[in-house]
């Protein structure tokens, strides 16, 4: 496993987040739907991030020893009030998955929701599918809420969405 560390993502990240963004099998592990995207939409997409974000925190995954992009974390959706947040994770390279970089980012950006933003619960949505998530997600601390039925549709069929949270409290 590479160590890493989060920093918030720049300008020069885009590039690579546009190649993961057009890469068909990265995107068919995640619930969100394949479209190509132009980097040009990627850099008003960052833009936009940059003028809003008091709700959302888009961090980079890099390796410490290198300082390679590996990967991208975020907390979305921020509601300040009831002090929850949508957790999202995304490693772009095939060969940085099942090594335990996925891992420890959640664990370092969860301690980041909790400990620096004093988030309540943070909530995600993951494939059913997507079993090496679903993994990582229980090994970390999240729980099943519920499943989303039919909630995605993905290379033909629609696809079931697993809600899950962790709370402050049982994250460590």
């Amino acid at each position: 496993m590479e160590s890493i560390y989060l920093r918030e993502l720049g300008l020069a990240d885009v590039a690579s987040l546009n190649q993961w963004r057009n890469t068909k099998s990265t995107i068919d592990c995640l619930g969100a739907n394949f479209r190509y995207v132009d980097l040009a939409i990627d850099v008003k997409w960052y833009e936009n991030y940059q003028n809003n974000r008091s709700n959302n925190v888009r961090l980079a995954i890099c390796c410490k020893q290198s300082n390679r992009l590996l990967g991208a974390v975020y907390l979305l959706n921020i509601d300040w009030l009831n002090r929850n947040a949508e957790f999202a994770i995304w490693l772009g390279d095939v060969a940085n998955r099942g090594q335990g970089v996925g891992k420890s980012a959640t664990e370092l950006v969860l301690d980041h929701a909790f400990l620096d933003l004093n988030l309540h619960k943070v909530y995600l949505t993951v494939l059913d599918t997507n079993e090496a998530a679903l993994r990582l997600y229980k090994k970390v601390g999240f729980q099943v809420e519920g499943t989303l039925i039919d909630a995605v549709f993905k290379n033909g069929n629609y696809r079931n969405m697993i809600q899950m949270a962790i709370i402050a409290k049982r994250a460590k």
